[in-house]
């Protein structure tokens, strides 16, 4: 690609996100839901980052790297506000409609732990903002001329002992954008204006042939209603770059990162849907990044890798499950939700994206769920199943198989101290 192509490709990308600033929000709807993803929730933050250790009382201080106009910020500076919890959000966008929509939905939520800055991330070194705690990049490399730099870039403005939120696209998942970009991209040129580049994209939708591959992909639903800014983002954009978990790994690898986990852990088990035990013994024999690529090939439906990562060699220590003054907490739906979704059989039928998969629990966890609140430790829920004829061996034993099996579906964590 020569210089001038990138430089073209930036420069459609700064117009796009200007005239269709994504993803599209309206900030009145922050007085009636709070959007609820991964990464950059308050909890994963908490456990897969700092592994439970790090003091709820100590100030954190955030980077969102390309925030768009703000999902992410939004969603962690609201929790740490209703904790409450000391905390710097650094909201950082080259797009001044993008930030205008943040800030809305800031304002809107009366958030004032946020603070926004009209920059490139690939200009981090020259903006003077110092470390941070905790980076967020969602969905911002894949779209960069330089991924490797960039996350480099990042890592340099890291804390001590701090991590990242990454999200990037993953190719498998995405059957069939990739070949309408190509259609588009000879049909509406880039140097077309977004407005005229938009038309065509809903035209070529309204009759797109039943056998392009895009309507096979249950991932996306109807194109048509994703809006102005979804349908531009996902089939117009100038530079989209997917990675399978392969390439992933390798890009952190460069930028002197390593995962501290995969979102959702379990998601990239193949041993999940493969029950055949010569199977499984030949997938326990594979080192985990194998494994990971093996789940992402017969999968088939990931369209996206998020991975909280920490320096190399600096994988926080995970806590023990087992001590009796850790506190488990819920990542989010409320432990006696979760218990009633089990099957008679004491299944929890669990969705990997559109990948519905069964998952076997121990019949205690049924008993067991309710119980979780971010309260009561592990000591105080043994002492209560033992009222109910669970000895400490056997609750040993149980509450360490349905923490593992939950802690890999990122609905059962740890709490870190106060």
């Amino acid at each position: 690609m020569t210089e001038t192509h990138t430089d073209n490709r930036d420069a459609g990308l700064a117009a796009q996100y200007e005239a269709y600033p994504y993803p599209e929000r309206n900030p009145q709807d922050e007085t009636r839901r709070l959007l609820i993803g991964s990464p950059s929730h308050l909890r994963e933050i908490d456990y897969w980052v700092f592994g439970a250790q790090r003091p709820r009382s100590q100030a954190l201080r955030v980077l969102v790297a390309g925030c768009g106009t703000g999902d992410g910020a939004i969603m962690l500076a609201t929790q740490l506000a209703r904790v409450p919890r000391p905390a710097e959000i650094i909201c950082l966008d080259r797009s001044t409609k993008a930030l205008s929509i943040a800030q809305a939905r800031a304002r809107t939520r009366a958030l004032e732990n946020i603070r926004f800055v009209q920059g490139s991330l690939t200009e981090l070194d020259t903006l003077g903002l110092g470390q941070f705690d905790y980076i967020d990049c969602c969905g911002v490399l894949h779209h960069l001329p330089d991924p490797t730099a960039a996350l480099q870039t990042l890592e340099r403005h890291l804390a001590p002992q701090g991590g990242m939120g990454l999200m990037v696209y993953a190719p498998y998942g995405r059957t069939g954008v990739y070949m309408l970009q190509d259609a588009l991209e000879k049909l509406a040129p880039l140097a077309q204006p977004p407005e005229e580049r938009l038309d065509v994209a809903r035209r070529i939708m309204r009759t797109l042939p039943a056998t392009a591959w895009l309507r096979q992909n249950g991932n996306f639903g109807d194109q048509l209603s994703a809006g102005d800014a979804g349908l531009y983002d996902r089939l117009l954009n100038p530079r989209d770059r997917a990675y399978t978990i392969t390439d992933f790994l390798a890009l952190l690898d460069q930028a002197g990162l390593e995962p501290a986990a995969l979102m959702e852990p379990a998601r990239y088990d193949p041993a999940l849907f493969l029950p055949d035990p010569r199977l499984r013994a030949r997938l326990a024999a594979l080192p985990w990044q194998a494994r990971a690529a093996i789940a992402e090939d017969l999968a088939g439906n990931m369209a996206t890798h998020v991975a909280y990562v920490v320096r190399k060699h600096a994988a926080p220590k995970k806590p023990d499950p087992l001590d009796p003054d850790a506190v488990p907490i819920m990542r989010e739906i409320p432990g006696a939700e979760l218990a009633k979704q089990m099957t008679p059989d004491n299944m929890l039928p669990f969705h990997f994206g559109t990948l519905v998969t069964p998952i076997p629990l121990p019949p205690q966890a049924r008993g067991i769920l309710p119980l979780i609140d971010g309260k009561r430790t592990v000591g105080e829920l043994a002492e209560i199943l033992a009222t109910r004829g669970v000895n400490a061996e056997k609750f040993r034993h149980v509450w360490q198989e349905s923490f593992g099996i939950l802690e890999s579906l990122n609905r059962v964590l740890l709490r870190a101290p106060a």
